[in-house]
């Protein structure tokens, strides 16, 4: 089950390959995330001492949660990835010129799980091919349907 999608990804990157991660939270982000209450648009993943991070994700606090802990709503949230994955990104990342985006925040057997992205960055005239493709798909769309109405 999605909770949350980054669909400014796909529009500022060519994402090429995909993984699953685990992320490190504390319990009231839990719950804040369970409620809906992420923002991933502008988050990105850093490479750090051998690990990567995620960085610049926002989670709201619910208002019942734990009076005890000081929320930090855009703390730096460590992923949890096996080792040959680590590796395998990170000589991408330092080498290719890849960089490493969330794509999505989903939950999977009752653990909340994000999707990163290994994305290269497209240039303004890619951004404008994809927008003219998306419009001419749903051009057609709109064909299709209208001669289907009409036949």
């Amino acid at each position: 089950m999605v909770i949350v999608d980054n669909r400014k990804a796909f529009h500022d990157f060519f994402i090429e390959e995909k993984l699953e991660a685990g992320i490190m939270l504390e319990g009231w982000e839990v719950k804040s995330i369970r409620a809906g209450r992420v923002q991933i648009k502008e988050a990105y993943v850093i490479h750090k001492n051998g690990d990567f991070y995620l960085f610049g994700c926002h989670i709201s606090p619910l208002l019942n949660a734990s009076s005890h802990v000081v929320p930090d709503v855009v703390r730096t949230r460590k992923l949890l990835l096996k080792q040959r994955e680590i590796d395998k990104l990170a000589m991408k990342v330092d080498r290719a010129g890849y960089t490493v985006v969330p794509v999505n925040m989903h939950l999977k057997n009752g653990f909340i799980k994000v999707e990163i992205g290994l994305a290269k960055g497209k240039k303004q005239h890619d951004k404008r091919q994809t927008e003219k493709d998306r419009e001419w798909v749903r051009e057609k769309a709109r064909i299709v349907r209208d001669a289907t109405k009409q036949g």
